[in-house]
């Protein structure tokens, strides 16, 4: 791939030692699911942090897709229609699946067999969709996830 580094409408965060680059149109709920999956891994004891909230730089580095925070907005989320908050963060990491949260009422049943999501110029990433309005977020993303790996 390519050198390019791009700028992406996109929430990633770290669980453990997967990344997750979280995607999707604007008030799709990129930042709350991602923020879900945050604060249940912490209650867990698991090693859980924001690269970057709404935008990231992303990257292919020796055929590793890479997300950079940007310094302004860096260790921030942006609770839609409520405030800014401070958040556990990294400066970058390696992402290892794209993540969608659907609306189950309005999405298909299944989501299409080793669905990729491709970030233009740098690669693709596998894609899980995500329900986004389960109380069992993170459960949910893991399993989708291992399914996947």
């Amino acid at each position: 791939m390519s050198d390019a580094v791009r700028n992406f409408h996109a929430t990633a965060i770290v669980i453990g030692t997967r990344g997750f680059l979280f995607v999707g149109p604007s008030g799709i709920g990129k930042t709350a699911s991602a923020l879900a999956c945050l604060a249940q891994a912490q209650a867990r004891g698991l090693f859980a942090a924001f690269v970057g909230d709404d935008q990231v730089m992303i990257s292919n580095r020796s055929g590793l897709i890479v997300a950079d925070a940007i310094d302004t907005i860096a260790g921030q989320a942006e609770i839609r229609g409520a405030d800014i908050v401070e958040v556990p963060s990294i400066s970058n990491a390696v992402m290892d699946f794209a993540v969608r949260p659907v609306d189950v009422a309005n999405s298909e049943r299944l989501a299409p067999e080793n669905e990729q999501f491709q970030l233009d110029g740098i690669g693709a990433l596998p894609l899980l969709r995500l329900p986004n309005s389960s109380p069992a977020t993170l459960d949910q993303l893991f399993r989708i996830a291992a399914a996947r790996a």
